[in-house]
């Protein structure tokens, strides 16, 4: 069962944590409408600093130079939470692109999305007796007895957004875990909301609390957006991932009609909140462009691009570098296989804007290819 949605945060309980985690931070007023100028000037050249950084286009490869050269004849099975998900696919897709390079074989199995797909999926992978096996975006936890078969078997495994954290993990043992760090993408986020509105802004987050890493990920937002007094939570909009499409507009009209005005800006835990929002944006007379602008805090699918490149209701996203991801978890294994540790490489938050994107419609970095080929042929 999914939980309900929850009320939205209270103006008052907003100011207090505001007052709490930015000392000299101005109030702003206390009717909910937006200041005129930032409450925060100390924290909005923060969040504009980083902002800067993190959309910059020069970003040359900081990841492994160096580490074992290809081990032979090894085959992967990447078990997929579901196909459908873009950002699962995407790593699905650099991880043959990858493993054709190093001269080994890959299956995919789709666990469909559902607990009984996912854990038939890793059962079946689990049979064919791999060197190696992908956690696809889905939690282990749902498969305690496959990830324990796996392990009496040694069967190592790696995953991509299986569990919060970057790098290694001992329940469930993972040789490690390839995401970006939730905590710099929730922060980058909340501060592109602060530095863009030049710190005064009415935000409604959306999230769907029935997923712990969604949930922590909405919350270390709502942090850090409680940093600047000038910037309002308007509303926590608690929506299910699989009822978004049905949801979404119905929620956004409502809260259309108690923040005509208001409501200035928008996070969302996952971009396909805005595929969803779009239509009841549109059917309020809303621009594309803005506002209410909007940026969301993961993954980064080709949809997400094409909103932002053409200016429909999204304006910014904080993108995994999927394909690159891919290339790292076959890295990896081949580390596993030599007997070596993880290399610990986290990749660094971006924020893709139709200012940075060139009209691309994924966020590839580059220079990754080459090493690691480099690496893999020594």
């Amino acid at each position: 069962m999914y939980p309900n949605r929850k009320t939205a945060v209270t103006v008052a309980a907003l100011l207090a944590a505001a007052a709490t985690a930015v000392a000299g931070c101005e109030r702003g007023p206390s009717d909910g409408t937006v200041p005129s100028k930032a409450g925060c000037p100390a924290v909005l050249e923060k969040a504009k600093a980083a902002v800067q950084r993190a959309e910059s286009g020069s970003t040359a490869w900081n990841g492994p130079t160096s580490g074992p050269a290809a081990v032979p004849g090894k085959d992967i099975v990447y078990v997929a939470q579901t196909m459908t998900n873009p950002g699962v696919a995407g790593v699905a897709q650099g991880v043959k692109e990858a493993a054709k390079v190093i001269g080994w074989n890959v299956r995919v199995i789709d666990g469909e999305g559902t607990p009984a797909g996912i854990q038939a999926a890793l059962s079946q992978a689990i049979t064919l007796r791999p060197s190696g096996i992908v956690i696809g975006g889905f939690d282990p936890g749902l498969t305690s007895q496959q990830v324990a078969r796996a392990r009496t078997a040694r069967i190592p495994l790696i995953g991509w957004h299986a569990v919060p954290s970057p790098g290694p993990s001992e329940s469930p043992r993972l040789f490690t875990n390839i995401t970006t760090s939730v905590e710099d993408v929730a922060e980058i986020s909340a501060d592109w909301v602060i530095a863009r509105s030049g710190g005064g802004a009415g935000v409604v987050l959306f999230t769907d609390d029935s997923i712990p890493f969604a949930r922590n990920k909405s919350e270390l937002i709502r942090q850090e957006l409680a940093t600047c007094s000038g910037v309002r939570l308007l509303a926590y909009a608690n929506i299910p991932i699989p009822d978004a499409s049905r949801r979404t507009p119905q929620e956004v009209s409502s809260l259309l009609t108690r923040f005509p005005d208001q409501w200035t800006y928008s996070v969302a835990i996952n971009d396909l909140y805005f595929a969803d929002a779009a239509p009841a944006f549109r059917a309020a007379g809303k621009p594309g462009s803005g506002p209410p602008f909007n940026i969301g805090a993961g993954d980064g699918d080709p949809s997400a691009f094409q909103r932002i490149n053409s200016e429909q209701f999204q304006a910014a996203t904080v993108p995994e570098p999927l394909s690159q991801q891919g290339w790292q978890i076959i890295d990896e294994f081949n580390r596993s296989f030599a007997g070596r540790p993880p290399s610990g490489y986290v990749a660094p938050v971006h924020i893709a804007t139709a200012g940075n994107s060139d009209g691309a419609t994924s966020w590839d970095p580059s220079g990754y290819r080459e090493a690691y080929e480099k690496i893999w042929r020594k």
